[in-house]
């Protein structure tokens, strides 16, 4: 049966479940609360390697159909960055509707938790935009599936140091990929969005002597986190005219579009960002023919899915950093894989994240 994509079907006429199927989602929770305001969903995409886990984020959207887009994408993108990454946890995410200045407190968020505890476990939720441990703390009254802790509850706390280090070695890789040596000293990157992920990976940058540029929508942490690493501010207005090595996106997903690849004079893109690709079949395609090399997302943030993995075991911060680390071959080898086949670098990540699905649920089908 051929799978039409999302371009090719009316969604005003079939909203949800068409949508769902176009990448096989598994089942989608629509929640709503009159009495704490709570309107969130969570999306499971896939089980097949162990429970779905993905963070919940927080985000003032603009409609809900833009919400369930984003949660669909986002725990799509979880599946396969599990997968990847060689962790038994499957994909899941969450999204939070509304301005979390305005609406964030105790009892929406333990209302949230009743939601999450009522899929019995096939759902793990973790921190993301505009949340925190503290707010997984406060969700942990009312569900034990929930990852992402306070490290005084067991937990891992911040794993803004795995992710940053993940993408750090990923853009190493992609270095020696395109210039024969990963060495990133002398580089010009810029780093777009300066939350925790993205300063730490600014750290590290400039520890090894590149010349970071920096973006971010918040001017006091952006004056903040240049001044203490001796970073350039660029505005909105002109970044992507910049004369760069390398582009890190760090913040929201969709900055690779039409607009932005007309402009942008860089040999890697390699960021924390979810879902960077606006369209991934077409922007995908078209980095790849600007002469780019496109280190996937989901394969170089995995860093937290990794951090919070060795949380459910009991936590250890030298495990998560050590399997961080193998994202280094993981984002080298994908690239011998897509010259290998003559395909575009998006499709040689969703075929490793693909083999080791295909060949689990093999295992699993065997009585």
């Amino acid at each position: 049966m051929e799978v039409k994509t999302l371009s090719q079907i009316d969604l005003s006429v079939n909203p949800v479940i068409t949508q769902m199927a176009i990448h096989n989602h598994e089942q989608i929770l629509f929640c709503n609360d009159n009495a704490t305001g709570l309107k969130a969903i969570i999306a499971v995409h896939n089980t097949i390697l162990g429970p779905s886990l993905g963070g919940t984020r927080f985000w003032n959207y603009n409609n809900e159909a833009e919400a369930l887009t984003d949660v669909l994408r986002l725990s799509r993108g979880m599946t396969y960055k599990s997968s990847v990454a060689g962790i038994n946890l499957g994909g899941g995410k969450a999204v939070i509707i509304g301005d979390p200045k305005k609406l964030k407190n105790e009892a929406l968020l333990r209302r949230f938790g009743k939601f999450v505890n009522s899929l019995g476990g096939k759902y793990i939720t973790a921190e993301d935009v505009a949340m925190t441990s503290r707010d997984m703390e406060i969700i942990k009254m009312e569900t034990d599936y929930v990852s992402g802790l306070p490290e005084n509850m067991g937990g891992s706390g911040d794993p803004s140091p795995v992710t940053a280090y993940g993408v750090y070695v990923s853009m190493k890789a992609s270095a020696r990929e395109t210039w024969g040596n990963d060495s990133l000293n002398g580089k010009k990157v810029l780093v777009q969005g300066i939350g925790h992920v993205g300063e730490v990976l600014v750290s590290h940058l400039t520890k090894e002597g590149a010349k970071v540029y920096v973006n971010d929508i918040n001017q006091e942490r952006l004056k903040e986190v240049a001044n203490k690493y001796k970073a350039e501010v660029v505005s909105a207005d002109t970044m992507f005219d910049l004369d760069i090595d390398i582009y890190a996106p760090c913040a929201l997903g969709a900055t690779i579009n039409d607009n932005t690849l007309s402009k942008l004079k860089c040999k890697i893109i390699c960021g924390a960002a979810n879902n960077q690709l606006a369209d991934e079949t077409i922007h995908g395609e078209a980095v790849g023919q600007k002469g780019i090399l496109y280190a996937p997302d989901f394969v170089v943030n995995a860093g937290g899915i990794i951090n919070v993995y060795y949380e459910l075991d009991g936590y250890n911060r030298e495990r998560a950093l050590a399997h961080a680390e193998k994202i280094y071959d993981t984002t080298f080898n994908l690239f011998q894989l897509a010259k290998a086949e003559k395909i575009a670098t998006y499709k040689a990540a969703n075929k490793l994240g693909e083999q080791r699905l295909e060949a689990i649920a093999r295992i699993n089908a065997v009585l």
